[in-house]
């Protein structure tokens, strides 16, 4: 990004909002060169007019413009990081086994968020939902057809990772994304390939049985329970 306009971006969220006239004062820039670059990240979708003002009792009211969501991506954040050191100890403090119920239990309350019932849905209309439920939360999901000696299917595939740099470290996160799949199709999934890998994406595959419904492709996972509140409770018990 430019320098200037990455200027203004960093000013916009400092102060919450600024005038014309105010980001070419702090820029020391002409007015009109400041509007040139506003309607570049207007057009980019990183600014709008949030509302007018006006200064005194006389004069023009004048655009103040501020940021919008999509500006927050421009920003840092140590979510990555986070994410490891959370995972790093829970993982020197739990049991493993404590530690694979307690991801299941998160891809479970994460499938909660659904706000349709899945199961009402035919196959092809529960990948949409689900497809758009991923997309929405960064997996950049799509699905296709399958088809491949006499037997018939769905792939699910997910070209990007919310976790990626933390994943790779930590296989439970994988298993997470698994079962979260899973709970989302109804079904156990088989999956072919994964960006940890090496390859483009994660791939899911689901088969359909001779009337069209979706089997499960190996054994069901273990019902996930909501083990936190456990988990955290005997821990504080056992370091008091």
């Amino acid at each position: 990004m430019h320098a200037v306009r990455k200027r203004i971006l960093e000013i916009l969220k400092e102060t919450g909002g600024a005038t014309v006239a105010e980001l070419a004062e702090q820029l020391e820039m002409a007015p009109v060169s400041v509007r040139h670059h506003l309607d570049i990240l207007q057009g980019d979708n990183l600014i709008c007019v949030d509302r007018l003002e006006r200064k005194g009792n006389v004069g023009r009211p004048q655009q103040v413009y501020a940021l919008t969501d999509d500006a927050n991506e421009y920003f840092p954040d140590n979510f990555a990081g986070l994410a490891g050191h959370l995972v790093r100890q829970m993982k020197q403090v739990l049991p493993e086994a404590e530690v694979q119920a307690a991801f299941r239990s998160m891809a479970r309350t994460i499938a909660q968020e659904v706000d349709v019932d899945l199961d009402e849905l035919e196959p092809e209309e529960r990948l949409d939902c689900v497809t758009e439920f991923l997309n929405a939360r960064g997996y950049l999901a799509r699905w296709e057809h399958w088809e491949e000696a006499g037997q018939e299917g769905y792939k699910l595939h997910k070209h990007n990772c919310p976790y990626a740099g933390v994943s790779d470290e930590h296989s439970e996160l994988c298993a997470m994304d698994k079962a979260l799949v899973d709970i989302l199709l109804g079904q156990p999934s088989e999956r072919t390939q994964t960006m940890a890998g090496n390859e483009r994406c994660c791939t899911y595959l689901v088969r359909l049985d001779a009337s069209g419904s979706l089997i499960a492709s190996d054994a069901a996972p273990a019902e996930a329970v909501d083990v936190m509140p456990q988990l955290i409770l005997a821990n504080d018990i056992a370091v008091a």
